[in-house]
C-alpha cells in the first residue's frame, strides 16, 4: 500500500516525469555518442566544410540532437501535459533551447576532453549533468509556457 502511494506520488510529480525524459534522452545521446565515437567515425578528424573538426564533435552533434527529439517527444506527451501552446511553437523553443545547449555542452565536451585528457564519453555525461536543472525550468516557463508555480 505504501509503495502504491509513493509511486502514485512519482508518476505525478512533474519533476520527476521530467527526469525520466531527460534521462531517456540522455541514455539516447550518450550511447549514440559512444557508438558515433567508437564505431562510425573512425578517424580522430574529418573536413567538414574545409575545417577540420574531431570525431568527438561531430559524435556529439548527431547524438545530441538524436536525444533532444526523443527528449521532446517524451517530455511534450507527458511531462507538460497541460501546456495549451501549439505544438509547433512548443518545437520551435525547445530547439531553440536545445540549440543554446548544443553550444553550452560542445563548450563543456570541448574543455574536459583538450583541457583535462578527459575520457570524451565521461566528458559527454559530465556535460549532461552539468545542464539538466537549467533545462527543466527553462523548458517549463520558455517552450512549454507554463509557470514555475505549477509543479503537478
Amino acid at each position: 500500500m505504501v509503495n502504491q502511494v509513493l509511486e502514485h506520488k512519482l508518476v505525478k510529480n512533474q519533476i520527476f516525469r521530467f527526469v525520466l525524459s531527460a534521462g531517456t534522452g540522455a541514455l539516447v545521446d550518450v550511447s549514440a555518442f559512444y557508438i558515433f565515437y567508437h564505431n562510425l567515425l573512425v578517424q580522430h578528424t574529418y573536413s567538414v566544410l574545409s575545417f577540420t573538426v574531431r570525431n568527438s564533435t561531430i559524435s556529439l552533434a548527431i547524438s545530441f540532437f538524436m536525444g533532444v527529439m526523443v527528449n521532446f517527444i517524451i517530455t511534450r506527451y507527458l511531462v507538460f501535459t497541460d501546456s495549451k501552446s501549439k505544438p509547433s511553437k512548443q518545437f520551435i523553443r525547445f530547439m531553440t533551447v536545445a540549440v543554446v545547449g548544443f553550444m553550452a555542452n560542445l563548450a563543456i565536451v570541448k574543455v574536459l576532453i583538450q583541457a583535462f585528457d578527459m575520457y570524451p564519453p565521461v566528458a559527454r555525461i559530465i556535460a549532461i549533468l552539468s545542464l539538466f536543472f537549467a533545462s527543466y525550468f527553462i523548458h517549463k516557463v520558455f517552450s512549454f509556457s507554463l509557470s514555475l508555480r505549477d509543479a503537478s
